[in-house]
């Protein structure tokens, strides 16, 4: 009888069956053709074939068997432990393909301080979006206390907000950091003043955020507020930003506004920034997360996207004036 020929190696990848392959992985694993049969649910006969036409592809013989003898030979053996990786290739191509799906599919919900300027936040959300076009999102803009609560209560996937104080229950990172200035609107009569010094400040009605508070998260921006001697009444409150800055310049008071996030208000002369020019009262903005919620592929790959930018730039890249 004529030896079997090894097949080419480049025709093998394109004509062998990988069920062959996962017949023999069966075989060699249970020892004997009847047990194979029975975890494979064929007959007999049809695992001795499949044996024979594997052997016949790749011009080797697999196994040594006869009464009471079953074993591997050497290419038995190699081809078992080859197999072996086969398999374990393709079942991780199912969990892949699995986690992809449902990571496209999923939902995350933000809540986040307001008027939020970071353009490491709007890089990484957009790229993920192009990544990701199936996911979906909500934004909820409300008071950092209130979204630390929701964190806590796993009501939402994370937050970017302001901190008062750090909470061992929650995981956090410091997105970025911006300063702010005291500035005025169009009525007051120190816009478009260049002398004005600090002390002149002294006694002016004054507007702010309602953490503007030597307990709370604006506590730097308090003390800012303090060294310009401002009426200790204050006028009006807000949680929002955008709610600060219209009663700055709808005359109301003095207030305190993150500089690069009213840069264009200056310049279109809708606002105007009083001292202090020196040394601004730094604030810090987190992403915030509860390790313990629950999540989503989307949720936890976007949060992830995000750890992965902060970490990889230097808070000096993470600063905005």
């Amino acid at each position: 009888m004529k030896a079997p020929v090894p097949p080419d190696a480049e025709r093998l990848s394109r004509e062998l069956d990988w069920n062959l392959l996962r017949t023999f992985l069966v075989l060699a694993d249970a020892g004997s053709v009847t047990r194979a049969a029975e975890q494979l649910g064929l007959q007999q006969p049809s695992v001795s074939s499949a044996l024979k036409r594997l052997e016949e592809r790749l011009g080797k013989r697999l196994i040594d068997r006869g009464p009471g003898r079953f074993e591997l030979t050497e290419a038995g053996r190699l081809l078992r432990d080859e197999a072996v990786d086969i398999n374990g290739a393709i079942l991780r191509i199912g969990t892949i393909l699995r986690d992809v799906e449902e990571e496209v599919r999923g939902h995350v919900s933000i809540a986040i301080a307001s008027h939020v300027v970071c353009p490491l936040l709007d890089d990484t959300l957009g790229a993920f979006h192009r990544a990701h076009p199936r996911a979906t999102y909500s934004i909820a803009v409300t008071a950092s206390r209130i979204a630390v609560e929701d964190v806590l209560a796993r009501r939402v996937s994370f937050a970017i907000c302001l901190l008062r104080a750090h909470d061992p229950k929650l995981e956090t990172r410091r997105m970025f950091r911006e300063f702010f200035g005291l500035f005025c609107g169009p009525s007051h009569p120190f816009f478009g003043c260049k002398g004005v010094r600090l002390s002149d400040l002294a006694g002016q009605p004054s507007v702010s955020f309602v953490t503007d508070q030597m307990t709370d998260a604006l506590r730097p921006v308090t003390l800012m507020r303090g060294a310009a001697g401002l009426d200790d009444r204050v006028v009006g409150t807000s949680a929002h930003l955008e709610e600060v800055r219209r009663m700055i310049i709808a005359g109301l008071g003095i207030g305190p506004l993150p500089i690069h996030v009213v840069r264009e208000d200056v310049e279109r002369g809708r606002l105007w920034r009083l001292p202090p020019y020196d040394d601004p009262p730094p604030i810090d903005v987190h992403l915030v997360w509860n390790p313990r919620a629950r999540v989503n592929r989307a949720e936890r790959f976007l949060r992830e996207a995000l750890v992965a930018r902060i970490e990889a730039a230097p808070i000096e890249e993470r600063t905005y004036f």
